[in-house]
């Protein structure tokens, strides 16, 4: 059975880091780029930092020199290092593959705020 669970996330004041693990089960987990994507309140869900799978990484502009994302094939985890967080990074974050999706999720909140 697929599946996908996120966590780490947490309040964090602007300017401070989380990092964010997400476990996949139930895939070929090192065949598959992944991908970490967010969802504001109101907003569409859209892509911020993808792992192809030998390691090529890529980001949103609204991310790029602040998030980190990495994985570790052996324990079938992405990670997305966090920092220099801003309230507009507040989401629900989740990890899924590039391309064809796979079932979400229950994401893990990351609310920025002083």
């Amino acid at each position: 059975q697929v599946q996908l669970v996120e966590s780490g996330g947490g309040l964090v004041q602007p300017g401070g880091s989380l990092r964010l693990s997400c476990a996949a089960s139930g895939i070929g987990f090192g065949s598959n780029a992944m991908g970490w994507y967010r969802q504001a309140p109101g907003k569409q869900r859209e892509l911020v930092a993808r792992i192809s799978m030998g390691g090529t990484t890529d980001y949103a502009d609204s991310v790029k020199g602040r998030f980190t994302i990495s994985r570790d094939n052996a324990r079938n985890t992405v990670y997305l290092q966090m920092n220099r967080l801003k309230p507009e990074d507040t989401a629900v974050y989740y990890c899924n593959t590039i391309g064809v999706l796979l079932r979400w999720g229950q994401g893990t909140q990351v609310t920025v705020s002083s």
